[in-house]
């Protein structure tokens, strides 16, 4: 009987799968351009040994062309570009752990949220002057590194300083990457990131960084796209495929438990 219901169940899902496949449309092997900063593991980065661009977004982004029928060039870009980049066309879509919020929606179109994440504070593992927001806030002397624009820019400034955008307190950064190398090497004190790079960072720092004190909030992540593209509908549904036949899941063990055990 249990193997009856097994199998019952497997062929079950089968058709419900082939049922959303279905649904899909074919957008017949058209070309996308599709812009990542490759600097949030394990969302997308450069792989040490290998230099390749790898990450959960690569793989998701890969896996929505394929249903979807659609080929896809990956370009690299900063982060100051990319929101204008994506606003003025020159990308169909952009990926970097990017926070859905109201004032972005103003420039962009997203899809919806493929991952909800916290934001959390990242220290030399060696920190012991201050063990959360309240604590780093009260001594003058600690400094934070902050990419300007960025949602832990804001966290930065809003929950865990004065609300001062200009605090000198926070030094300003042009990656994400920048901002570990000055806090692994004893210029600023603090770095914050969504709690999925936070994770990544803290695996592959060799004991070097830690993160201390409790989440500063949650967020939800989106691909972006030019306002009016008619590619979000189709990337939702493909999305939403995913979620349901398990490949989302997959991904989420892939990268962020297997991938930091080095399996």
């Amino acid at each position: 009987m249990t193997r009856t219901f097994a199998l019952a169940a497997a062929l079950t899902a089968g058709f419900a799968a082939s049922a959303l496949a279905a649904d899909l449309p074919d957008l017949e092997g058209r070309e996308i351009f599709v812009a990542s900063e490759n600097t949030y593991p394990p969302l997308q980065f450069i792989e040490p040994g290998t230099g390749q661009a790898v990450g959960w977004e690569y793989d998701a982004i890969t896996e929505i062309a394929e249903r979807l029928n659609l080929v896809v060039e990956f370009e690299n870009t900063s982060w100051d570009a990319m929101i204008p980049a994506i606003t003025a066309g020159q990308y169909d879509i952009a990926m970097n752990g990017i926070t859905i919020r109201d004032d972005r929606k103003e420039k962009v179109d997203f899809s919806e949220s493929y991952l909800t994440s916290q934001m959390r504070m990242i220290v030399a593992s060696d920190e012991d002057r201050f063990t959360d927001a309240a604590s780093f806030a009260a001594d003058d002397d600690l400094l934070a590194a902050a990419q300007p624009g960025t949602t832990p820019f804001y966290v930065t400034v809003y929950d865990v300083l004065d609300g001062d955008e200009a605090n000198p307190r926070i030094k300003l950064f042009e990656t994400f990457g920048a901002s570990l190398q000055a806090l692994r090497a004893g210029d600023v004190d603090l770095a914050l990131s969504d709690s999925t790079a936070a994770n990544g960072v803290v695996a592959a720092s060799d004991g070097a960084l830690k993160v201390v004190g409790d989440p500063l909030g949650t967020e939800d992540f989106g691909f972006i796209f030019p306002k009016g593209s008619d590619l979000v509908e189709p990337v939702n549904a493909a999305l939403a495929e995913m979620k349901a036949d398990g490949t989302l899941d997959a991904l989420n063990k892939k990268w962020f438990l297997d991938y930091k055990m080095g399996q």
